[in-house]
């Protein structure tokens, strides 16, 4: 008998992810690559392979049970089918190479490599670089391609380039949350000595308008850049047909309506920047009183009732929304808090302020049933925090985003894709099919558009190295050590690198320098001195009292707008002396990061003296 432990392989930079779903028991027999346990963050969710074949011999999780990498899953009795070889680790930034063979993504399990189908039909456009999906990965690719001198198509199914992000994600909400956030900074000011007088008049017709205006700036925008480069832009599905062609199935209108028109392009490279879509459960109704984030931001009513599937980023930001324009909320979530990821202190700031909004947070919670009635979607729940069937007017489904790679005809390309929709790529953004790239949301975690701009930059470059001869750009590689979150709440909750219960968790022993912001003269100015800013130094045996910076994170407003110099920081191998000692201007909120790292040094005078 052979007994094998089965342990979560490198996942990327995500730590003390959720174990939300036991795929299988013991006693059942798996393949190497089967999936074992889904995982969540609070950006998506993803299955964890195993590793050898087997009979399952014990569980060593449980639904609820966060695990990083490492830890252990189950044991194998692998006895009946032979231990099986292990999975290949997945290779990471720090210890890949440039030109490397393909290698798994951080967050994506190996997949099967198919064999590619053969095209012999007729081209309609030919190009070097093809580039599916035409969101901020997409386009910037695709941009800094043809600012290389390569002859580029972007496909896109939308009207507009952009994507998710700029069409109905990042951009429109940001336009509704500012405008949920000069609200509620109003309704404040009477206790200053300046009343408006009586409650804010809503024409929602007119918000919506604003939303769209600001949407159709940025994608005009990129309508014209694409022009002035020169990049060929083909509206459609687009599906490979083979290893070096594309077939696109055109849209038009508003929506993704098919014309029945088909072209094909053929390209010597070609990047997947095909994205993700919203996870929607199986048992909810379809029903226009039931939406993912696109719905919620196409803005038609406001609910006197909602729920929020899932106590991620997402639906807090558009609850935010909802709630200063008049609706009541209820949230669900499966784990013991909101906006997982993040330090519970920086968690606790926000939601003490946010409390106000909320009806009832059911943590420890599933949804598990829901029907549509006349009064509106009654939803069953059950958990620690389940009450009895509740209905509501609204009911926003934000638990998750799946990956595109399904549904792009990969396979008859050759690239490998896992049974999650997750494409596998190496540093330098390459799938198993060598001229052939993948960025964005489809290769992996974190789902987050600044990360899948910097990969479309990198896996331009490359193909312009391969094309032109340009060594030097042909060694480039995505090797950002840290990628920052944000969430756009009010108050911002932002974060980057180690967390503090990520180290406790893997044993790091850190120094923590905190700046509580009611020492802070601007926030006090402002009236918004509830936030505090944090950094994290390793404190460990070598270290000598001058350690590098691992981490950080900032609560209050403008948080996501001040991350990046901590990210900064981390990437650069700054210590508590190097921040503390850059002058930083007064007054202003990021100030907070100087005298923080000022704490951590014991030189900080804008608070008590340190106990010594």
């Amino acid at each position: 008998m052979s007994i094998v432990e089965v342990k979560v392989p490198d996942i990327g930079d995500f730590k003390d992810v959720a174990v939300i779903e036991l795929l299988v028991k013991p006693g059942d027999t798996v393949a190497a690559e089967q999936s074992l346990i889904t995982v969540e963050s609070d950006k998506a969710s993803m299955e964890i392979p195993s590793s050898h074949a087997g009979v399952v011999k014990e569980l060593k999780v449980n639904i609820g049970d966060k695990v990083n990498q490492g830890s252990l899953i189950l044991t194998l009795d692998a006895a009946e089918q032979g231990a099986a070889a292990p999975a290949p680790a997945p290779a990471t930034a720090a210890d890949s190479k440039p030109n490397s063979a393909p290698a798994p993504a951080p967050s994506a399990p190996a997949a099967p490599v198919p064999v590619a189908s053969s095209f012999g039909g007729s081209v309609d456009v030919d190009c070097d670089v093809l580039v599916l999906g035409g969101g901020p990965g997409g386009y910037s690719a695709a941009f800094r391609a043809a600012d290389l001198g390569l002859k580029v198509v972007i496909v896109e199914r939308y009207a507009t380039l952009g994507g998710v992000c700029l069409n109905v994600g990042c951009i429109p909400s940001k336009a509704l949350l500012h405008v949920a956030a000069v609200m509620d900074e109003v309704s404040h000011l009477a206790a200053l000595g300046i009343d408006y007088g009586g409650a804010p008049k809503l024409d929602i017709d007119k918000l919506r308008g604003h939303k769209d205006k600001v949407i159709g700036k940025l994608t005009g925008g990129l309508g014209a850049m694409a022009k002035m480069r020169k990049v060929t832009t083909l509206r459609g599905f687009g599906s490979f047909v083979g290893a070096n062609h594309l077939e696109v199935e055109e849209t038009t209108g508003t929506g993704q309506e098919k014309t029945c028109k088909k072209q094909v392009v053929q390209f010597k490279r070609a990047i997947i920047a095909a994205g993700s879509q919203a996870v929607r459960l199986p048992f909810m109704p379809d029903d226009p009183r039931v939406v993912d984030s696109t719905g919620a931001l196409a803005l038609k009513a406001v609910p006197k009732k909602m729920l929020i599937l899932g106590g991620g980023i997402i639906g807090l930001e558009m609850g935010t929304v909802y709630s200063t324009l008049g609706a009541r909320l209820d949230v669900v979530e499966m784990m013991d808090g909101l906006m997982q990821g993040a330090d519970r202190d920086l968690v606790k700031v926000w939601q003490k302020m946010n409390a106000p909004r909320f009806d009832s947070i059911m943590l420890k919670t599933k949804t598990v049933g829901a029907k549509a009635t006349d009064a509106g979607i009654e939803v069953s729940f059950e958990g620690e925090g389940a009450p009895a069937p509740q209905t509501y007017d609204l009911v926003l489904q934000a638990v998750g985003r799946s990956p595109n790679g399904k549904k792009i005809g990969a396979d008859k390309a050759g690239v490998a894709v896992t049974d999650r929709g997750f494409i596998p790529v190496d540093v330098q953004l390459r799938t198993n099919v060598p001229h052939i790239f993948a960025i964005g949301d489809i290769v992996g975690q974190p789902m987050l558009a600044h990360k899948a701009v910097h990969e479309g930059h990198v896996a331009a470059q490359v193909i312009a190295g391969e094309l032109l001869g340009d060594e030097k750009l042909a060694k480039a590689a995505f090797d950002a050590r840290v990628i920052p979150s944000v969430a756009y709440t009010d108050p911002e909750v932002a974060w980057v690198g180690l967390t503090e219960d990520q180290a406790k968790a893997q044993g790091i022993k850190v120094k923590k320098g905190l700046f509580p912001w009611t020492a802070s003269g601007r926030a006090i100015a402002n009236g918004r001195d509830e936030g505090f800013t944090k950094l994290l130094f390793d404190d460990g045996p070598d270290a000598h009292g001058h350690g590098r910076i691992l981490g950080g994170g900032i609560v209050g407003t403008h948080a996501g707008d001040m991350i990046g110099e901590i990210a900064l920081a981390i990437e650069m191998g700054a210590n508590a002396v190097d921040i503390g000692s850059t002058i930083h201007p007064h007054p202003t909120l990021g100030e907070s990061i100087g005298m923080a790292a000022e704490v951590a040094h014991g030189s900080c005078t804008d608070l008590p003296p340190q106990k010594r």
